[in-house]
């Protein structure tokens, strides 16, 4: 998988959905930037059962959701 060829196709895609949760620049960059490091790490683990891009955006809310949950703690 050439990941620089995923990262070129699907950054906007999942940068302007967390953006549409979050509704904060900055924040959407960082969690964009970690998902697309967690999805390097773990590509081995795509099956192909959904979309790229589904599995993509899935990876980057539940890491917004975790990171705004230990935020309010």
């Amino acid at each position: 998988m050439d990941f620089e060829k995923i990262y070129a196709d699907y950054f906007l895609v999942v940068y302007k959905y967390i953006l549409s949760l979050c509704r904060n620049e900055k924040i959407a960059e960082d969690v964009t930037q970690e998902t697309f490091f967690k999805a390097l790490k773990n590509v081995d683990k795509f099956k192909g059962e959904c979309k790229l891009e589904v599995w993509l955006c899935q990876i980057a809310k539940n890491h917004y959701f975790t990171q705004q949950k230990i935020k309010n703690l």
